[in-house]
């Protein structure tokens, strides 16, 4: 298997994409207000109404019209359309009644009254409020390129598909142009179901055989599963076993759809998989997951330290998230974020939520004030880092 720096010099050229073209395509445009991070906004009245009428599949004239229109403007025409997959829910309705009726509190009741009287005895309010202005122009900052944020762990039950949906949220909430969830872990993926999607079809591997790079924004959400806050979501498989994903499809649908999208969250698969070596190598901001344990903190500066002699430097632009899987953890969490931050990586801890620990769709209303606020640090620091084309 060829290492990561072999692969970043074939594969960064097509992702990058060209500055000037994407931003024409989405304008550029960010939000300036500062959203108290409750819940997520509701889409602006003065966004495109093709963005906002799309339904979840293709449209059925632009399936016949598609190549004739091409062919008038000297286009080649685009491939005979596909035949739609049928459309499978996330959950099997067998197994649906296992979901908790009710999803608890990320944090009992007893310790957000504490917080609140705290909050109104202190005078830590006007510092709390300085700290979200700043997180919010920084999360509000106009990208020229769609920035590609890979997230991905070097062993599973490290939260890497609950810090996706997350950090996906989070730029969703803050930012104005359209953000993309795009699953490239085809076995047995939970993205879908822990960003509350209800029916799949479209998948990443059928879109890189049907989509253009000279696809309108509305064709290709078209082929996308609509998701709150001017997000979309993109699946990796319909849940099916042995479902498999090429890097070289990854490739066609990522340079296809990165110029309609200011951030792309990709959900990785569990390293050393090809699909998640080729999605770090081209991708912007890193985020790698780990368990808050010995064992967890341990094998990731193994692992950072072996990407710090790697030709390219994919150390640079990556960041460290230590998931608290219980409450108390039995480790110094700070001097294991001084320890992972001393190879050139950045570190942060996302602290245990009881909400997020039951599993799940992620109810953002329901997450602990603490989660909240990591979840926004984390996203603002990955997006700095990424604006800078690591």
């Amino acid at each position: 298997m060829p290492n990561a720096g072999d692969w970043q010099s074939d594969v960064l050229r097509d992702l990058r994409g060209d500055p000037q073209q994407d931003a024409q395509s989405r304008g550029g445009q960010v939000r300036h207000s500062v959203p108290t991070g409750r819940e997520l906004p509701v889409q602006s009245a003065q966004e495109p109404d093709t963005a906002r009428s799309v339904s979840t599949s293709p449209r059925t004239e632009d399936q016949h019209s598609g190549p004739k229109k091409q062919a008038s403007l000297g286009h080649a025409p685009n491939p005979a359309p596909r035949t739609a997959p049928d459309p499978r829910p996330v959950v099997d309705e067998r197994m649906a009644g296992l979901l908790r009726r009710k999803p608890q509190h990320g944090e009992p009741f007893a310790t957000r009254a504490t917080r609140a009287l705290r909050r109104v005895l202190c005078s830590s309010a006007a510092r709390e409020v300085a700290e979200t202005t700043r997180t919010a122009e920084v999360l509000q900052r106009p990208v020229t390129t769609g920035r590609q944020i890979a997230v991905t762990s070097i062993r599973g039950g490290s939260g890497k598909t609950t810090v996706a949906a997350l950090l996906g949220t989070t730029y969703a909430h803050y930012r104005h142009d359209p953000v993309l969830f795009l699953e490239a872990d085809p076995a047995l993926g939970s993205l879908p179901l822990r960003l509350g999607a209800e029916t799949l079809r479209w998948t990443t591997g059928d879109l890189a055989e049907i989509v253009q790079p000279d696809m309108s924004l509305s064709d290709v959400t078209g082929y996308l599963v609509q998701l709150p806050g001017n997000a979309w979501l993109l699946p990796a498989s319909q849940g099916r076993i042995g479902a498999s994903l090429d890097s070289r499809a990854y490739e066609r649908a990522v340079v296809a759809l990165r110029r309609h999208f200011g951030v792309m969250v990709i959900d990785c698969e569990t390293l050393p998989a090809e699909v998640g070596r080729v999605a770090l190598a081209a991708a912007h901001g890193r985020v790698l997951t780990a368990p808050a344990t010995p064992e967890g903190v341990t094998s990731t500066y193994a692992v950072l330290r072996w990407m710090r002699e790697l030709p390219h430097r994919l150390i640079t632009g990556t960041v460290v998230v230590l998931t608290e899987t219980a409450p108390g953890p039995g480790i110094d969490l700070g001097a294991a974020v001084r320890q992972l931050t001393s190879t050139g990586a950045g570190a942060h801890v996302l602290p245990y939520d009881r909400h997020l620990a039951s599993g799940g769709p992620v109810d953002t209303a329901l997450l602990a004030r603490p989660t909240r606020e990591a979840a926004a640090r984390i996203a603002a620091d990955v997006f700095h880092l990424a604006q800078t084309r690591h």
